[in-house]
């Protein structure tokens, strides 16, 4: 049975950036089941939105002249902050084209105040929080996703070992599925204007035991080779690498070992662990742990 929306009278607009990404695709999916919600999957390759339900919605950080037309009459905008180096000043541009009573949700990342207040996370959070929009902020850890995607952790898994710069420091992981609840709650009821959420999966894991996991799940021993963080961000140039490096170096501080209870706060629901994660995940996961 779908729950009905509580924003706005009549049938509420929510435009999903990013909409076939790790969180916007099943952020989409939530909204579509809520009563009567339009979902507008926004995505520079509309062609490509294939989700029941979803209207695909022309949207891309490189073309500024389609943001009006694509934030034309919406009640809610979800913003998957773009990773590059004009991302404040793109998001700052992009609200000042959507409507003023629309709600705006932010993906950002735990501990973003790690970088200081000119940092370029926080930044980005003070073009939501400047821009006059009812404003809601996510700060999710590391997704579990990325040790099922190939551009990530996937193949190495697949040939044995998990390349990672820990430093020895933990981090609760968190499922992109349960950003995507937190996400649904924030862009479509109310009291969620004003905070910033700090998400985390239900525990904190070195990554020896994050091995151990990846390991039972995948029914055969997967190693861990630690690495500098030289060696974790080689291959990547210019900003990604800064980004890439700055990211480590806050790993390695500890900025994502933090577990906080906000997922089951919001939702209700408590956050999916690592091992339930890999148990219901594709190839070469889901063996017996």
């Amino acid at each position: 049975m779908k729950s009905p929306s509580s924003v706005g009278a009549g049938t509420p607009r929510v435009l999903v950036t990013g909409v076939r990404g790790k969180t916007g695709m099943p952020l989409a999916r939530l909204l579509v089941a809520r009563e009567g919600v339009d979902v507008l999957g926004g995505s520079s390759n509309p062609g490509s939105v294939d989700i029941d339900g979803v209207r695909p919605t022309a949207f891309s950080w490189d073309d500024p002249a389609g943001w009006k037309a694509a934030t034309e009459g919406v009640d809610a905008v979800y913003i998957v902050r773009p990773d590059r180096a004009d991302a404040p000043d793109l998001i700052a541009a992009l609200l000042d084209e959507t409507p003023t009573g629309a709600r705006i949700v932010l993906l950002s990342e735990q501990d973003a105040d790690y970088m200081g207040a000119d940092g370029w996370a926080p930044r980005a959070e003070r073009a939501v929080r400047d821009s006059g929009h009812a404003w809601t902020i996510l700060r999710p850890s590391w997704f579990m996703q990325v040790f099922i995607d190939p551009r990530f952790y996937l193949d190495p898994i697949a040939d044995g070992e998990l390349p990672f710069s820990s430093g020895g420091a933990s981090l609760a992981w968190i499922d992109a599925r349960d950003i995507a609840a937190v996400a649904e709650r924030a862009l479509l009821n109310e009291g969620h204007a004003g905070q910033v959420y700090e998400l985390t999966g239900p525990e904190a894991l070195s990554l020896p035991r994050t091995v151990e996991l990846l390991s039972g799940a995948a029914g055969r021993t997967v190693t861990l080779r630690e690495l500098t963080i030289d060696e974790a961000v080689e291959g990547t140039t210019g900003f990604e690498r800064e980004l890439f490096a700055l990211t480590f170096e806050r790993v390695r501080a500890g900025s994502f070992a933090e577990v906080t209870d906000s997922v089951e706060r919001v939702t209700g629901q408590p956050a999916r662990s690592l091992r339930a994660f890999l148990a219901d995940a594709g190839p070469p996961f889901g063996q017996a742990t």
